[in-house]
């Protein structure tokens, strides 16, 4: 290895010279430790602050607590938006001497009291605290229920100029003095104070005060907008301090979440995250989706996947009934059952008249009565009708024609393979999909309504933590039959624990349903991710939303919003790992990608194949 040099010629050629170093020079050279790789480019240090490279620091520290300190007084620093680091030093105090010091200050300032009232001086109100609170203080330290420490609390403040730092510190200053606390720049000891914060655990500062327990107990630092638990499902990372937000919906009064976003601000990746995280906590997860964006994902964990078309062969049998617990009357189930079919046939038929109404409601429990189902027996073990019993039932009643007249598209037109035949769908997975992407659009309402039907059925059946998905939820707030029975499932699925999370891009749709708001307000979580202008003051009214968070929800990126737990809020941003990112992807480059790769493997292993 060597070095080499150009010297110019007036003739314009160049000489070349080389020399040589020594191997072990040059690994001299090159060789980088840790600290000159996270060390800055420069380094500044002037008696208020330290540039840092492009970055402008100043320390502080307090100096002066009030008598006393209130609970979460620390909390509007550590919830301040701006970068800065907190270092909070505890010294414990031998409690012999210190117990000594407070009889000798006790006995001075009984002395100064007893020297007052002997010369007729009015009583001193300071000096009967003072005198009130070392008693207090020297019991509890004599008894063990207090101890003594000196406390030092230094922070430093990052921004990108002095003029940001400046402002910064006034908002400190502001804060803390409001509640008089009282707090110092280290004038001359930026670098001393740079030290202090940084984890290495040296104080070089040396600013302290003495605190007792109790005050000392209010200083904890992490006391801020956090939606942490013990228990629970990872959502993403709290903008407001990059705490996790880890959260567990069956931890509320109810287990339902609403999710509202614009068209590609990252709602289905959002939901998807979630589902994939909860199946790893024993939640039975189902899906109904609009656009078929589980199909993958559903692949991926083992589950199943159905896709109800009319040319599908998985078929679902709206007559099909629930199974009759023991605290329940047979003839209630029947009468609910038979009032979420009316509700169908409304949809199917293109609205009922009065009339109408009532000619299906009879028909429907005479259809059932043709195979011995009433509210007097025990149906558990009976075989349900079909549409086309219905139709029977109907050709022989006076003023059916037109209802025969539109059934017939059901039970012998093109839509006949829809619903007129057995249920031959089993859902006994821990991860099942529901697919109407490939259903007529005027034939989506209804589907969505015969799938979450058929699911209210079966999770009837066996109590199991379950999860239902309702993707587009604004197909069904469409219709008030099909938005009515969305919302009674949200009413009465914590009875069987079961959690409801609609999701959709459709604001407006959503919100003008007479079910809309119930639907919100009967939901303990809450997403709003990035939100059109469109749709922006309908949000902000509906869920309270202050200015700053209304141009968040406009200025966000993809994967960032705002997550309400109950009465709780944070900023969030949605973060999975790259296993889970290429399970849940919706983004069409990626998947491509995906598919070319995985088509590269197979044609790889067909090539081995070959050669073996």
């Amino acid at each position: 290895m060597g070095l080499f040099s150009f010297n110019k010629k007036k003739e314009g050629v160049e000489e070349v010279n080389f020399g040589s170093i020594v191997p072990s020079d040059v690994y001299e050279v090159t060789n980088l430790e840790l600290k000159d790789v996270l060390a800055p480019s420069a380094l500044q240090i002037t008696p208020n602050e330290i540039n840092l490279g492009e970055q402008v620091a100043r320390t502080f520290f307090i100096i002066s607590y009030p008598r006393y300190l209130t609970e979460n007084w620390f909390s509007p620093i550590i919830n301040l938006e701006n970068v800065f680091d907190v270092s909070i030093f505890i010294h414990p105090i031998d409690t012999a001497p210190m117990l000594k010091k407070f009889q000798k200050k006790v006995a001075e300032v009984q002395s100064q009291i007893h020297e007052r009232e002997a010369r007729g001086m009015v009583r001193d109100p300071m000096l009967d605290a003072a005198h009130e609170n070392l008693e207090t203080l020297r019991d509890s330290l004599q008894q063990a229920e207090q101890r003594l420490f000196d406390v030092g609390v230094y922070i430093s403040v990052y921004a990108d100029n002095k003029e940001a730092l400046d402002k910064v510190e006034d908002e400190m200053k502001s804060m803390l003095e409001s509640q008089l606390i009282y707090l110092k720049p280290a004038l001359f000891q930026q670098d001393q104070g740079y030290r202090s914060v940084l984890p290495l655990c040296t104080d070089e500062i040396f600013v302290h005060s003495k605190l007792n327990s109790s005050p000392l107990s209010s200083i904890f630092p992490f006391i801020s907008f956090d939606l942490t638990a013990e228990n629970g499902v990872l959502y993403g990372i709290n903008l407001h301090n990059s705490s996790l937000v880890l959260f567990d919906r069956y931890s509320m009064e109810n287990y339902n979440s609403v999710l509202f976003a614009k068209s590609g601000a990252g709602k289905s990746y959002t939901m998807k995250l979630e589902v994939l995280r909860s199946l790893m906590f024993e939640t039975e997860v189902i899906v109904i989706d609009p656009e078929r964006e589980y199909e993958y994902m559903a692949s991926a964990t083992g589950g199943r996947y159905f896709n109800i078309s009319l040319s599908s062969e998985h078929h679902i049998n709206p007559f099909d009934l629930p199974v009759v617990h023991e605290d329940e009357n047979p003839s209630d189930i029947l009468r609910q059952n038979i009032i979420t079919l009316v509700g169908l046939f409304r949809i199917m038929l293109g609205g009922l008249s009065p009339e109408e109404d009532a000619m299906i409601d009879r028909a429907i429990t005479e259809t059932y009565a043709l195979k011995d189902i009433t509210g007097t027996t025990d149906f558990s073990n009976l075989v349900p009708p079909l549409l086309s019993d219905l139709e029977l039932v109907l050709s022989g009643m006076e003023g059916s024609d037109s209802l025969l007249l539109r059934l017939t598209k059901y039970t012998r037109g093109t839509w006949a393979g829809f619903i007129n035949r057995p249920t031959n769908v089993d859902i006994n997975q821990k991860f099942v999909v529901f697919s109407v992407r490939d259903m007529e659009e005027d034939l989506k309402p209804a589907a969505m309504y015969i799938v979450t039907n058929f699911i209210w059925t079966a999770v009837r059946r066996e109590l199991k933590k379950r999860l239902l998905v309702v993707d587009e939820a604004w197909f069904m707030m469409k219709s008030d039959d099909t938005a009515g029975f969305l919302y009674s499932v949200a009413k009465r699925g914590r009875k069987y624990y079961l959690g409801l999370a609609t999701i959709t891009q459709d604001v407006d749709d959503f919100l003008k349903s007479p079910y809309g708001v119930p639907m919100i307000t009967n939901s303990s979580i809450q997403i709003l991710l990035k939100q059109s202008a469109t749709a922006i003051d309908r949000i902000q009214a509906t869920f309270n939303l202050t200015d700053e968070e209304k141009y968040l929800l406009l200025e966000s990126q993809v994967g960032e919003g705002i997550f309400f737990a109950g009465s709780k809020h944070v900023a969030i941003k949605i973060i999975a790992s790259y296993t889970e990112d290429q399970i849940i992807t919706s983004d069409p480059s990626q998947l491509l990608a995906i598919k070319k790769e995985r088509d590269g493997l197979e044609s790889g292993d067909t090539e081995q194949t070959v050669q073996l």
